[in-house]
Order: C-alpha cells, then structure tokens, then sequence
C-alpha cells in the first residue's frame, strides 16, 4: 500500500518533504507516457484534406490535448515506427 503525502504547514516543511526518497508515494498508475520533441522543424508541408477527415483530426486532437497539427505528426511518426508489409 502507498504511503499518503502528509499536509504541510510551511513552504519549508514541503521542501524537507521533497528531499527524501518519494517511491514509497508514488502510484505508477497515475503515470502517462509523455514524448518530447526535441529537434526543431524546420521544413513545411502542405497537405489537402477534405472537411470531414479535417474536422475528425480536429476533434480527435481536441480530445486528447494537442493542436491538429502535432495530432497528424503523430500520426505519421507512428506509421513509420512499424514494419513495412512485404511487397506481393
């Protein structure tokens, strides 16, 4: 069983609080992957879609926090982190 983070009365005491070793508080359930986007981009691609797949992207995005625009770099970054299919 995970421990409860105590109530803090002073800045300080929340400071001491954080210095220890904080496993024993943490439930890795609450935890979501996160990606960082470290290189810059630099290129730019215009792309046509129709208004109903644009919208789907847009709510889709929408639902899960992100612009559109990182939405579809996704997307296409994970299209090509899987393996080709054989050529028939």
């Amino acid at each position: 069983m995970k421990k409860k983070v105590p109530r803090f009365k002073t800045d300080q005491e929340a400071e001491q609080f954080l210095e220890q070793d904080l496993t024993d508080y943490l439930n890795l359930k609450n935890f979501t992957p996160v990606t960082f986007e470290l290189l810059p981009k630099t290129r730019q691609v215009n792309l046509r879609f129709s208004e109903p797949l644009l919208n789907a992207v847009r709510k889709r995005a929408e639902q899960e926090g992100i612009s559109y625009q990182k939405f579809i770099r996704r997307a296409v970054e994970g299209s090509l982190k899987k393996k080709p299919k054989a050529l028939a």
